[in-house]
C-alpha cells in the first residue's frame, strides 16, 4: 500500500469516526490545542498566536477582546481569572462559528481517541504510526463485515429468519464500504497536497456498476 493510499484511508477513517462528534470538536475543550495556546498568549500579552484560529473578518473582534482581557488582568488575581475566562469563551465561540458549528460552551472532558492520535501524529512530525493503526482498523472492520455478510448469504434461503439475517449483514457491510468510499473520494477531490495525488501512470478506478442487489 503506498503512503498516498494510506493517507487517503486515514483521512477517510477520520471523516467516518469524527462525523458523530463534529469536526474539530476538541477545540472547545481544555485538552485541545486552542485553549492552551490562548492561555499562553494571554501570559505573553501577544494576540498574534491566536489570530490564526479565526478568519480575517473576526480578527478585529478578537484583537479588541484580547486587549480588554490584558487590561483587566492587571486589576488583580480575581479579575485576571475572570478576564481569561471571558476571552477564552469569546475566542472559542468565534472559532467554532467559523467552522459552521454550534457553540455550546467550553468543555472539560477527554478528546476522542482518534483526535488524540491525530494530534500526536502532528506533534511527532510523522503520520506513519497513525496511518498504520487506522489502516489495520479499517481492514479488520471491512473483513469482519464482509465475513458476516458472506456467511449469512450462504444460508439465506434456509428460512425467513436466515434471509433477514443476511439482509441485515448485507446492509451493514454495504453501508460501511460506501461510507469509506465516499470519504476517500471526498479527500481525493480537495486538491490539497498528497491527498489529491494518484499513482503516476494509473487511471482513477472506475465506479462499480450498480446491480439489482444494492437496493439497501
Amino acid at each position: 500500500m503506498s503512503l498516498t493510499i494510506g493517507r487517503l484511508i486515514a483521512y477517510s477513517m477520520i471523516s467516518i469516526l469524527l462525523a458523530p462528534l463534529g469536526v474539530f470538536a476538541h477545540c472547545d475543550t481544555e485538552a485541545g490545542p486552542l485553549i492552551p495556546e490562548a492561555r499562553a498568549a494571554l501570559e505573553a500579552g501577544d494576540p498574534i498566536p491566536v489570530l490564526k484560529w479565526v478568519g480575517p473578518a473576526a480578527e478585529p473582534e478578537i484583537r479588541a477582546a484580547f486587549a480588554q482581557a490584558v487590561a483587566e488582568r492587571a486589576q488583580g488575581l480575581e479579575a485576571r481569572e475572570a478576564a481569561d475566562q471571558k476571552f477564552l469563551e469569546t475566542l472559542v465561540r468565534i472559532h467554532r462559528e467559523g467552522e459552521g458549528a454550534t457553540y455550546a460552551g467550553r468543555k472539560d472532558e477527554p478528546v476522542a481517541p482518534i483526535v488524540a492520535l491525530a494530534d500526536q501524529a502532528l506533534a511527532a512530525g510523522s503520520a506513519d504510526e497513525m496511518i498504520g493503526k487506522m489502516s489495520a482498523h479499517l481492514e479488520h472492520a471491512v473483513r469482519e463485515k464482509f465475513d458476516r455478510a458472506l456467511e449469512t448469504r450462504r444460508h439465506q434461503d434456509e428460512s425467513i429468519e436466515a434471509g433477514r439475517a443476511y439482509v441485515a449483514a448485507y446492509v451493514t457491510y454495504m453501508h460501511y464500504v460506501e461510507a469509506v468510499h465516499d470519504a476517500l473520494m471526498a479527500a481525493g477531490g480537495h486538491g490539497h497536497g498528497e491527498a489529491a495525488e494518484t499513482d503516476e501512470g494509473h487511471d482513477e478506478p472506475a465506479e462499480p456498476a450498480e446491480s439489482g442487489d444494492h437496493g439497501h
